[in-house]
């Protein structure tokens, strides 16, 4: 690696932010691809653009193209964040399987009868109310966002936040009812275009009802879409 190349990755981790050094192997001529631009004397097709940034958005290191075009990418990626709103049943199964998937995990619950350390312990946890904490925390691409209180006043507002950001993944508990009745709210703030960006109901569709059978319901969906590169 150039170091060029090496400083700009130093920043970004100190910055806990994410960057693909990506290498021509026919010369060795690299670019640094950012979420938010490209820089370096390789200059890449929009296709192949395209492919690193979905490598990077999953973290994952490997090939592109073939022949005299094959490009090497190097992801470096902080660790995904998943933001839980609501100290709920599910969330107390949730937040500690997230842990051990490698997941930062932050729970936001403004009731602060829920959200004790006796319920979650070891749980980065806050009891601001969502739209202050998500503007607090940040919401990148290699964010996921879950709501799960089942209270508009509280779940609408972290809605709004992640589909105006780049979370890789929004998730919201309820019903087909209750999604329909979200679906009629956040249409009148004018999010109509990205709501079908919201997993409602939450999680695959694995069968269970239990809380701890939703919550591994919900990781597994979080899992495939990061890694699968399916738009949120």
């Amino acid at each position: 690696m150039r170091r060029q190349a090496l400083d700009a990755v130093l920043r970004a981790r100190a910055g806990k932010q994410s960057i693909a050094v990506v290498t021509r192997l026919a010369d060795g001529a690299q670019a640094l691809v950012r979420p938010d631009g490209i820089e370096g004397d390789l200059a890449l097709e929009a296709a192949q653009l395209e492919q690193v940034r979905r490598q990077l958005t999953g973290g994952h290191t490997g090939m592109v193209g073939e022949g005299a075009h094959q490009l090497f990418v190097r992801t470096y990626v902080p660790p995904p964040r998943l933001l839980i709103v609501g100290a709920v049943h599910v969330t107390q199964a949730l937040a500690p399987m997230a842990v051990l998937a490698g997941f930062e995990v932050i729970v936001i619950d403004p009731r602060r009868a829920f959200g004790s350390e006796e319920r979650f312990p070891g749980v980065t946890m806050t009891d601001e109310w969502p739209d202050d904490a998500l503007r607090r925390i940040g919401i990148d691409a290699h964010t996921a966002v879950v709501t799960l209180t089942h209270d508009p006043k509280i779940d609408d507002p972290t809605l709004v936040a992640a589909l105006r950001s780049d979370a890789f993944y929004v998730g919201a508990l309820g019903s087909p009812r209750t999604h329909a009745k979200r679906v009629a709210r956040l249409t009148e703030k004018g999010l109509g275009e990205a709501l079908p960006r919201v997993h409602a109901p939450v999680g695959l569709n694995l069968g269970g009802r239990a809380p701890a059978e939703i919550a591994v319901s919900i990781l597994a969906q979080i899992v495939q879409v990061r890694h699968r590169g399916v738009a949120s």
